[in-house]
Parts: structure tokens; sequence; C-alpha cells
């Protein structure tokens, strides 16, 4: 029996902390721990996150600052009947948002249309055949959506050419600007802890659309169908579901489960999930849904398809359109098989006949042409001569490069490794000996689509290869970018490189199920379930809750299918004289598992007929624990924690700071020439990493730099030096960002949580302070002081003056000046 290679990584748990923001919130303390997973871990936190319409928000016009000057100029061309375009992409957001705002200027009697390019000949956003084309056709304006931050010279061109354009983008933004006429982005002249930063291309469309028709009088009217867009396309594009995006979709779901938008219902009775709408729409219903289908149009379809469903004024249309979504998405599901069959196909042998090592080479790179003609030398009989003059690899063979970024996920999800997957785009390419492979291979391009790791960042990886690819981009988790065939093996050398630099190891290289909390099988219940719907809408950013069962025993087990074969349908025993079922998708190969396994499992509802249960949704199997010690003296079932609590004194595990070698230079960031030195180690409350490309690492140091970036400075002098001797800078840049400074009362709190946390102590009650410090953004004296106000006397710590007065001496170290920062490093 062989189980799926996976490495588990579970929160620490919290008991004390869970109980208190349970107490508090009405959650049971297992949630109430899953929401200190995902950084909500004061009460105040929590609330604001269950009951987000109780926040206020600010007005988007003092959030982005080219906003007046875009409703402007916007609303000068509509009352001047100006000719109007907007620039979409053919990815779900860009379609989205194109629609939205096509919705928006035909509501305000605009004269409007939209260009999108052309995704197998001009790649991604707006280029010069586009401005050009228009500009022929006599538009004045141009609106970019989900595209055109990185496109200087097709910007500069309009411009030159008399079209003003407005840029509405949320891709990083570069160091040369595009001449725009306004720009709008949450990550340009935004604060990062904004409720906007979040957003994707199609919330900035929002935002836009929504105070333009504030302006003509028309918000009531449009208020609805641009909400159910917007939520459409924010989940099927994945963004995080945090901020205000979290706020508008909880909304923007109920609206669709009663759409209005003749495009949409059509879709939703398409696509089989009626049976949802009437329940509640849930992201996953999106996502899985309506997302594949949308997307399956831009990526081997025409995105006009479903531009004109999303802005279907009549059912007929809308009923057609939504039949060749349909259709397109069964064409791409066809494709991803077949590419994902071949892939798995290839690397299995190589695997099989040791030709590839993956905890070695930590990053699979696979091309079609390779891939294709492995198998097809594979598949000839022993004794044919291979490499036969009359055999070729056609154009149309090849992997379509739209559907590979798809495959790439789900071989990251197999393997656990970082994917380079790649299609080669040229006419005709021979394998016969004596064609002219050598010389096609100078020519043609391959284009890849990647995937990550946490340990692997994707645009990193991107930047370090920039000198052997083409165009590309991308960011933390996926990119894309072409290169010359000819350097394909260049490719590989470079990130095995790469990878080495990053510290990836052959531990990384399994696939990670992160789990949140352990839970008994006998207390899985309905009422869990529908207790998770407060922590809705779940997605990116705000995953669906992952609980593990241990030694779960398997009562019967089947593959299951359209062949019977795909997936592995399970009967467990709960414990308690129940079964419960469960499924495992895509995972009918490790039939049959183990009598007894832990389980990582989210929860499902099942209906049938008039009846709802609750049933598992397995993603991860392990052998069963016999040792349960990592489990931290508790178990957690839905009503409350058991566990076991030792009296204790804290003991304080602190590092002084240590004498510096040499001291580097300082100076403020602001003041500092541009671009900085490489290596850089960017570090700070609220630290911006997009902005700093290249050669950066963040937070923690791990080698050598030359130029440190405190976008604000450390909680202490203590962690400073520290800071310094382990990153031994040349040049120190300081910011101005100053963390929020805590009350006395929510210290206070923390600290007599931290007494009674098993999680943040270790077996001979220590704490570790200066982490401790870190995690809070205060002093190591600050904690002390506090601990020492709850009865602590901490004897081994230096002397300490009272909680109130600690905190305004934490305010005046985050406004210190460079002088004195340098004078305490000296001394």
């Amino acid at each position: 029996m062989t189980l799926p290679n996976q490495r588990w990584q579970i929160f620490s748990p919290q008991p004390y902390l869970a109980e208190f923001i349970a107490t508090s919130t009405g959650l049971s303390p297992m949630l109430a721990q899953v929401l200190i997973n995902r950084g909500m871990d004061t009460v105040e936190l929590a609330q604001r996150f269950l009951e987000p319409d109780s926040e206020l928000l600010p007005d988007p016009k003092d959030e982005f600052q080219d906003l007046i000057p875009s409703l402007d100029r916007i609303e000068k061309a509509i009352r001047s009947q100006e000719s109007i375009a907007i620039c979409g992409d053919y990815d779900v957001d860009g379609m989205t948002s194109t629609a939205l705002l096509i919705r928006t200027f035909r509501a305000l009697g605009a004269q409007a249309d939209y260009a999108i390019p052309s995704r197998m000949t001009e790649g991604y956003g707006i280029n010069d055949r586009i401005v050009r084309e228009l500009n022929s056709k006599g538009v004045t304006l141009l609106i970019t959506v989900d595209n055109g931050i990185a496109a200087y010279d097709a910007i500069a061109l309009a411009e030159s050419l008399g079209t003003s354009v407005i840029v509405t983008d949320h891709h990083d933004i570069p160091i040369e600007l595009p001449p725009a006429t306004a720009i709008l982005n949450p990550k340009y002249k935004v604060n990062p802890s904004s409720p906007y930063a979040t957003i994707a291309g199609v919330g900035v469309a929002y935002v836009l659309a929504l105070e333009l028709a504030d302006r003509f009088g028309k918000r009531a009217e449009l208020a609805d169908p641009l909400l159910e867009l917007f939520t459409l396309g924010t989940i099927a594009d994945l963004a995080s579901l945090t901020g205000i995006n979290r706020r508008l979709v909880q909304k923007g779901l109920r609206l669709l489960a009663q759409s209005k938008l003749l495009g949409v219902t059509a879709l939703i009775n398409e696509s089989g999930i009626v049976k949802e709408k009437q329940t509640g729409l849930k992201p996953e219903a999106i996502g899985f849904g309506l997302g594949p289908r949308i997307n399956a149009v831009g990526r081997i379809g025409d995105p006009r398809t479903v531009i004109d469903l999303l802005t279907a004024e009549e059912m007929g249309q809308a009923i057609v359109l939504a039949q060749e979504c349909e259709a397109t998405n069964r064409e791409r599901q066809i494709k991803c098989a077949e590419i994902e069959q071949e892939a798995i196909a290839y690397i299995t042998a190589k695997i099989q006949s040791k030709e590839l090592d993956l905890k070695q080479e930590k990053v699979l790179v696979v091309v079609d042409r390779e891939v294709k003609k492995f198998l097809a030398d594979r598949a000839k009989p022993k004794g044919t001569k291979k490499n036969t003059k009359t055999e070729s690899l056609s154009a149309e063979a090849g992997w379509h490069h739209g559907v590979i970024g798809i495959v790439a996920s789900r071989l990251v999800e197999r393997y656990g490794a970082p994917v380079f997957i790649g299609s080669v785009e040229d006419e005709a390419l021979e394998f016969g000996e004596d064609s002219e492979l050598n010389q096609e291979e100078n020519h043609s391009k391959t284009r890849f689509s990647v995937r990550g790791i946490p340990e692997f960042h994707v645009f990193k990886s991107l930047e370090f290869i920039k000198s052997i690819r083409d165009k590309g981009g991308g960011h933390k988790a996926a990119g894309g970018f072409s290169i010359s065939t000819a350097n394909l093996d260049l490719l590989r050398q470079a990130l095995r490189e790469f990878a080495d630099r990053e510290a990836v190891t052959a531990e990384h290289i399994q696939p990670l199920i992160e789990v949140d909390v352990l839970a008994d099988l006998g207390h899985i219940s309905i009422t869990l379930l529908q207790e998770i719907d407060r922590l809705q809408p779940c997605g990116i950013g705000n995953s669906d809750p992952v609980f593990y069962s241990r030694d779960v025993r398997v009562l019967a087990q089947q593959r299951r299918g359209k062949d019977k074969t795909k997936h592995l349908a399970l009967e467990l025993d709960k414990g308690n004289g129940e079964k419960i079922k469960a499924i495992a998708w895509r995972w009918g190969e490790y039939c049959p598992i183990p009598d007894r396994v832990d389980l990582a499992y989210k929860l499902r509802a099942n209906q049938w007929q008039d009846t709802t249960s609750v049933e598992l949704e397995v993603i991860g199997i392990r052998t069963a624990s016999q040792d349960t010690s990592q489990d931290n003296d508790y178990a957690v079932n839905s009503t409350r924690m058991e566990f076991a609590r030792k009296d204790w004194q804290p003991i304080l595990d602190y590092k002084p700071a240590p004498n510096l070698e040499v001291v580097p230079k300082w100076q403020t960031l602001a003041e500092a020439s541009k671009p900085l030195a490489r290596p850089i180690l960017l570090y700070g409350y609220d630290r911006p990493a997009h902005l700093f490309q290249g050669d950066v690492d963040c937070d923690r140091p791990r080698r050598r730099y030359t130029s440190l970036v405190l976008w604000s400075l450390p909680p202490s002098a203590t962690h400073l030096r520290w800071l310094i001797a382990l990153a031994k800078p040349e040049a120190i840049y300081v910011g101005s960002q100053i963390p929020q400074i805590p009350t006395s009362e929510s210290i206070l709190e923390r600290a007599a949580l931290v007494v009674g946390s098993d999680s943040l102590r270790d077996a001979y009650c220590r704490l570790n302070l200066l982490d401790l410090a870190q995690q809070w953004w205060v002093a190591p004296c600050t904690i002390v002081s506090a601990l020492r106000q709850l009865g602590y006397p901490c004897p081994d710590f230096p002397s300490t003056y009272p909680l109130d007065r600690e905190l305004q001496h934490l305010q005046n170290w985050y406004t210190c000046s460079i002088e004195k920062l340098s004078n305490i490093c000296q001394n």
C-alpha cells in the first residue's frame, strides 16, 4: 500500500486564547482556533472579521489619488460624446472588468467599445496594434482594465496620438510608470493597510464605475449588477477574500443567488449549480462552477463570448452564449486531461529510470516537445530505429499554452515541487536524424507557465533568469515567460542555482498540507458545518478550515468517478457508533489505503432529496499516529477544549544585544539614491515586499547584505543590534512607518493569555522574550512590565517602568532620529 507523499504543517494550538475569543464571539473554541491561525488573535480583530459591515470604510476618493482626475476626464468624455474604449485582457479578471465598465458606460449613455489582445499571437496587455487601431476609429479616451501599469511604450504611443489613457490595474508597480493621464492601482499611492489594498482588477473597475454612476445619479440603478460582476471576477480570479473583498463578496454572493443579470442566470443553469443557488452560493460554487467556464473561453476561445454574455439583455442570446462557454470548458477539460496524462507518464518514467530525482533537482521543468518525443520513442517496438526521417511534431500536436497553467497547478499538488511547464511554438519540428532540429531550436520559442511552492518565490526566480529569458512576469506563487528553446538547458541549470540560493531543501519537495486543528471525529456534525458559515466567504486569504483526526478506522473504500477509478470514496468509523462518508478527489490510485490512518479534511454538505448531512473532503492521508505528544495535551471538540494546565512561573529566555564589529552608514530611505544596492534585506512593520524587486529577502537575515531597509524600526534596540549583527549591511536605510502602539489593556490581556498558553512556551516554562516582542511589535521590557503587573516577578530581568510609561517609551523609540540610532549601535 502506498500513501501520498505529503508534509503536514499543523498550526500550534492556543487553547486559552481560543477559549477567550470563543466566549466573546459565540464561536466554538475549535473555530476560534481557526481565526487565531488566520491572524485574528484578539477579540477586536475576530469581531471585525465576523462582522465586516461594522467597520467604516474610507472614501475611495481619499484612498486613490487619481480617482477624482479619472472621474473628471471620463465625465467630460461622456457629456461631450467622445468615443471611449476599454482595453481588457483574456483572463477572468480582465473579462469581468471589461463587462463591468461596458455595462456602466451603456447605462450612462456613453459611446463605448472594447478591445482585447490575442492570447495566441500578442500576449498580455495593451499593445501598439490596439492603440493604433482604436485611434484610427476616433477613440479619444482609452481605459485599461487589469493591465497597463507596465505598458509604458503602448501608452506613450496613445498619448502621442492624442488619446488620453486611464490605467486601472492591480499588478505590481514597475520602476518606470507609464505616461498615462491617470493611474488607479491599489499598489500605487495607496496605504498597504487600506481595505482596498487586496482588490483585483475588477475591484478597481468596480470602484471607478460606482463613483462614476454616482456623478450621473445612477448609483442605485447600477449598484447591484456591478456588485454581481465584482463578486464573480474577484472569486474566479482567486483574489484574496480579505479587506473590502470579504465585505463586498458576502453581499455579492446573495445577489448572485438571485441574479438579475441574464448572462449570469444562464451560466448558473448551464453549469449545474442550481441546487447550490437554492441553498445559498458559496465561493466554491463560483470557483468550481462559473469560474472555469468563463476562464476556459479566455484560455482557448474568444473572450468576446464572455463579455457579450455578461452584458446580454436578451435571454435567448444569453442561453446560446452560456452553451458556448460550456462547450469550450469541456474542450478545455479534455486538453488538460491529455496534457496531464502525458506529463505524469513522462515524469513517472523518468523517476523510475532514475533519470529524474526531484529531491535533488528541486524544480520540475516539463516541455511538450521533450515529453512527446520521449513517449513516442517508448511506444515503438523494440528494435525499431528511433528518430526516423519521416517523424515530425507539428505545432498543432503541441500543448495549448492557454491551459498549461492549470496542469502546472495539478503537478504541484501531486509532486510538491515548483513546476515550469512549457509549450514550444514553431511551425514544424522534425525528429529525423537528417533534420535541422538544432537550427529550428535556435529560432523557436517556448512559452512557460509557472507555479511555485511556499519556499520558492516565482517572481524572484523569473528575475534571477532574466538574462536568458524573454518577456515575462508574475508574483510569488505564479508567473509566465517565454524563452528561446535553445536555452532550455541553461534554464534548468539556473533554476537549480536559484533553488539552492533560496535554501529549498529536499524536505520542501513534498505537497504541503496546512492543518488548522485536531478534532475528534465523533464531534464532527452538521452543527459545526453550519457554524463554519460564519467564517464565509472562504477562499484565498481565508481558506476553508482544515481539521485532522488521528487513528481513524476505515470501514470501507472504493474507487469512484466516470471510469470508476479516479476518486477514492471512504466510509469511516466516528468512534461513537456512527459512520461518516468521505471523498478524496483524484486519489483513486491510492486505493486501497490502510485500515487505520490519520486524515486531514474539510467539511462539506451532502444533500440528498430533503436531507443534508456532513461529509469529509479528504486532502491529507498519513500513517496512523502512535505518538500523541504533538497534540500539545489537548483535543478539540465543537463545544469546548480539554487540556492539561500546569501552574508555572515564566522563565524568560532573553539574549542580550551583541557588540557590533562594523557600524554601517545610516540614511533615510526617502533621501537615498535609487536603486539601492543589492542584495537587500527588507524588514519592518507592514513592509511592502512588492515594491522591492530583484535580489531581495524579507524579515530574517539569511546571508550578508549590502543594504538593510528598515521600513519601520524593530521593536527595541536589542532587536536592532541583532538584526545588524546577522545581516552585516554596508548601509541602512530608515523608513517612516510606525507600528500601531497597543493599549495597556490589550498588552495585559495578551500577557495573561500567554501565561496560560502551552503553545507559547516550551516544556521548561520558558518564554522566548525576543520572539514574543517581535510578534507584538513591543519592546521586551514592555512585556516584562505587563507580567509584573499581573503578579509575575520575573526576577532575572532588569527593572522596568510602569506599563503606561513603557508604552510611551515605545512610541518615542519608533520615532527615534538617525543620529540617535547610530549612537546606540556604536555603544
